[in-house]
């Protein structure tokens, strides 16, 4: 009986089994293996993404200085604007409410008050901030943004609305301190008395990742 075995055959098909198992329990190790590091990934960029909200209004007070040397002075919660012939100037206090460093580095002015419905523009197209602006988490800091162009329509614009003491909107794009996770932040200055505006922030963008409401409604 033994003799009519075909021995070849038969250690010819429990090689392929065994290594049909063994490929089969080295695709469940590595498919495990990749859903740890990519557990591991997320969790650790959960601990680095920054989020910009307004300082609140007992927050200490900001002091803004230009690189002209113009110096504004802003309150937790409020926001200020100023136009002159040579230049526009903004300073928002702003506090870091996520666990991650934020590194400031981009903004586009809208001269009017824009909804957290309307998507952002082209972040290539926003202005780009001339000195490194860093938030600590937990910590207030502030962003300033000036427009010196008077040939630049956004220079017109903003002096106009400034001085007619107007609903204005900037976007502030902002990353962790390795450059990702970038997140746009949607800052709304609403005009109060003496000059002064409120700033409220409607809608935080998720730039590099999916949005952290999701998708806009259908309309």
């Amino acid at each position: 009986m033994l003799a009519s075995v075909d021995w070849v055959a038969t250690a010819t098909v429990a090689t392929a089994v065994a290594t049909l198992v063994l490929a089969i329990a080295t695709f469940m190790s590595v498919r495990s293996a990749n859903r740890t590091a990519r557990a591991a990934e997320q969790s650790l960029a959960a601990q680095l993404w920054p989020l910009l909200a307004p300082a609140r209004p007992e927050d200490r007070e900001q002091k803004v200085v230009f690189r002209d040397q113009y110096k504004l002075v802003v309150p937790g919660g409020q926001g200020l604007a100023d136009a002159t012939a040579d230049a526009v100037y903004f300073a928002i206090p702003v506090r870091n409410v996520g666990p991650g460093l934020a590194v400031l580095d981009r903004w586009a002015f809208t001269p009017y008050y824009r909804a957290g419905e309307d998507e952002h523009g082209d972040v290539t197209a926003f202005r780009r901030l001339t000195i490194d602006l860093y938030i600590a988490p937990g910590e207030v800091g502030y962003w300033l943004g000036t427009i010196r162009d008077s040939a630049d329509p956004a220079f017109a614009a903003a002096t106009d609305v400034i001085t007619e003491h107007r609903e204005m909107t900037i976007d502030l794009l902002y990353s962790d301190h390795f450059g990702r996770q970038r997140t746009i932040s949607r800052f709304v200055m609403m005009p109060v008395p003496d000059g002064r505006w409120r700033v409220t922030v409607s809608r935080h963008f998720s730039v590099d990742g999916p949005a952290p409401r999701g998708p806009p409604p259908v309309r």
